[in-house]
């Protein structure tokens, strides 16, 4: 059997059951409300938002959302990630607990000022050339 290929954050939303479709979408849309900057697609077959590279990734697991900012935005909070599993890439929400969107926000700010700071240091690169 071929697995589908997801091809919009809709498409990806509408794969789970009601109420975890309700938190995907309220993430997208805090996402989108906090970075109206970022280009939405998807990339590893999840909601992905890029900013001069990527930005964020999240996913629905079957007792968590996975929230991935990449090791960067990893280490820049993990002392805030107090009784949150995390790894070296990615951080979970549970389910049955409320999402912390403050955290969330902190941590896409943080990205996006990382992202465009790379981007800004490669132009002076090329500029010196």
């Amino acid at each position: 059997m071929e697995k589908k290929i997801i091809e919009t954050v809709d498409e990806y939303i509408l794969m789970f059951k009601p109420e975890v479709q309700a938190i995907l979408k309220e993430i997208r849309t805090f996402i989108q409300r906090i970075a109206p900057q970022t280009q939405e697609t998807i990339s590893y077959q999840m909601p992905t938002y890029k900013y001069y590279g990527n930005l964020v990734h999240f996913a629905a697991h079957a007792h968590h959302i996975g929230f991935y900012p990449g090791p960067e935005g990893i280490e820049a909070f993990k002392d805030r990630f107090v009784g949150l599993k995390y790894s070296k890439g990615a951080v979970q929400f549970d389910l049955d607990k409320p999402i912390p969107y403050e955290l969330i926000e902190e941590i896409v700010n943080h990205r996006l000022n990382e992202n465009l700071r790379s981007h800004l240091e490669k132009l002076e690169k090329k500029k010196k050339k």
